[in-house]
C-alpha cells in the first residue's frame, strides 16, 4: 500500500511541475510513477492472496495487471520517443528542471526505503515474485538517476537538447520494464537486465 500511495504522489508532482515547467524527463517521470502504482496494486493483491491461500497458483487479476503495467509501460515508451524527437527537430527547451532535482532527490531517497521492504516483505512471505519486483525496482532508481543527472546538467549548463535526452532515456527504461512486466505475467523470472 505503501508503494502505490507513495507512486500517486509522486506521479502528481512530477507530471503537474513538468507540464508547468516543460520539461519532459520530469513529465515522463510523473507518466512512469503511474504505471508503477499499477504495478504496486499488483503486488497489494498477490501478497493479499498469498496471506489468504498460501501455495495458491497466481491469480488471473496478478497476469492482467502485468499485462496493464506492460503495455502502459509500451505506450510510455512510445509517448515520450515521439515526443523527444519532436523537441530535438525544434530545439524545445524547459523553463526550468528545478523541480527535477528536488523531486529525483527525495525519489532517490525513498527508492531506497521501499527496495528494502519489499525485499523484507518477499521473504517474510516466501514469496518469489515480490522480491523479484524488488530487484526490478533498481530500475526506478535509475530512472530517478536519469531524472536527476538530466535536471542538474540542464539547470547549471542550459544545454537546449539535455532534457530530451533524459526523456529519450526514460523511454528506453520503460521499455525494458515492459518487457519485464509481460515476461512476468507469462511466468518467466525477473531477469532486471538494466537493474543488474
Amino acid at each position: 500500500m505503501l508503494t502505490v500511495v507513495y507512486n500517486l504522489l509522486e506521479g502528481l508532482v512530477s507530471v503537474w511541475f513538468g507540464a508547468a515547467d516543460e520539461s519532459l524527463t520530469l513529465f515522463g517521470f510523473g507518466l512512469d510513477s503511474f504505471i508503477e502504482m499499477i504495478s504496486g496494486l499488483g503486488i497489494l493483491a498477490m501478497v493479499l492472496r498469498i496471506w489468504r491461500h498460501p501455495g495458491a497458483p497466481t491469480g488471473r487479476f496478478e497476469k492482467t495487471a502485468l499485462q496493464i503495467t506492460g503495455t502502459g509501460f509500451y505506450g510510455l515508451t512510445g509517448i515520450l520517443s515521439v515526443m523527444a524527437l519532436y523537441n530535438l527537430s525544434t530545439q524545445h527547451k524547459p523553463e526550468t528542471t528545478l523541480a527535477g532535482v528536488v523531486i529525483a532527490v527525495i525519489s532517490i531517497s525513498l527508492m531506497w526505503a521501499l527496495i528494502h521492504y519489499k525485499t523484507q516483505a518477499g521473504r517474510a512471505l516466501g514469496s518469489e515474485a515480490i522480491l523479484a519486483d524488488a530487484k526490478c525496482a533498481r530500475v526506478c532508481m535509475y530512472m530517478s538517476g536519469l531524472l536527476l543527472f538530466s535536471s542538474l546538467v540542464y539547470s547549471l549548463s542550459g544545454i537546449w537538447f539535455v532534457d530530451s535526452l533524459g526523456a529519450l532515456g526514460l523511454a528506453y527504461l520503460s521499455f525494458t520494464e515492459g518487457r519485464e512486466a509481460f515476461a512476468k505475467a507469462n511466468g518467466a523470472e525477473c531477469s532486471c537486465h538494466a537493474g543488474s
